[in-house]
């Protein structure tokens, strides 16, 4: 399984949300970049970045500060946040970021098949429950779809990999939702990647378990409780 350190980009500052609250931010870095680098030397391979002001506004925001993320700590990237439209994909790859991630957009059935037509594998999907629905707009609103009809509609677009985030669990440091990723892994033939929650290596092992690809690894590193490099053991 692979570990995803995460930041999350607001005002080209890394700073994370509680719940998704964007009224409830702590800021943990004003400079991203030195924070990839960090990750690096502390054996990450790849890194999860969002652009928060892009997912609730829908257009990028902080594209310069992701791009020197990646050039800075040499890691695998995978980004989203405000990516709506083919231009802003194409972009992101130039960039050299390695995974571009859909949210919003294809909820709405807007770029996905094109983006997932041109770059394959690349292209990976968020899927953000709420209430039991699928969220958009930086979890801002609702889709109106479940879960289980939002995964069949994007894996019948080929999408292989998609961001699974239980809304309620993020930043609370209280444990994954095991039972929602071990029942997707099971259900859908793609690769999970868990977010919200992870607070521990034993998280970590537990998800492995349950059969998950990858998970992201965001508040509880930033707060000291707990080590990336146990992490990344845990996963192995």
């Amino acid at each position: 399984m692979i570990i995803f350190p995460a930041c999350d980009i607001y005002r080209g500052k890394c700073v994370r949300l509680r719940k998704g609250n964007y009224d409830d931010m702590t800021v943990y870095s004003d400079d991203p970049p030195m924070q990839a680098y960090l990750f690096a030397a502390l054996g990450a391979k790849y890194l999860h970045i969002v652009d928060l002001e892009g997912a609730r506004d829908g257009v990028p925001a902080n594209f310069e500060v992701i791009a020197e993320m990646k050039k800075r700590s040499g890691l695998f990237c995978q980004t989203g946040g405000g990516i709506r439209s083919i231009e802003t994909v194409r972009k992101y790859v130039s960039a050299g970021i390695d995974r571009v991630i859909l949210g919003t957009s294809a909820a709405a059935g807007g770029i996905l098949e094109e983006a997932v037509g041109e770059f394959g594998e690349r292209i990976a999907v968020s899927c953000d429950i709420k209430d039991g629905f699928v969220s958009v707009k930086g979890w801002t609103e609702s889709s109106g779809l479940t879960a289980d009809g939002f995964l069949k509609k994007i894996t019948g677009a080929g999408v292989r990999t998609v961001v699974v985030t239980d809304v309620s669990k993020d930043g609370m440091l209280k444990g994954p939702n095991f039972d929602l990723y071990r029942r997707i892994t099971e259900k859908f033939d793609i690769d999970v990647i868990a977010s919200g929650g992870v607070s521990s290596a034993e998280d970590v092992r537990k998800l492995k378990e349950a059969g998950v690809y990858g998970a992201i690894i965001g508040k509880a590193y930033y707060d000291g409780a707990l080590d990336i490099e146990e992490c990344i053991e845990a996963a192995k």
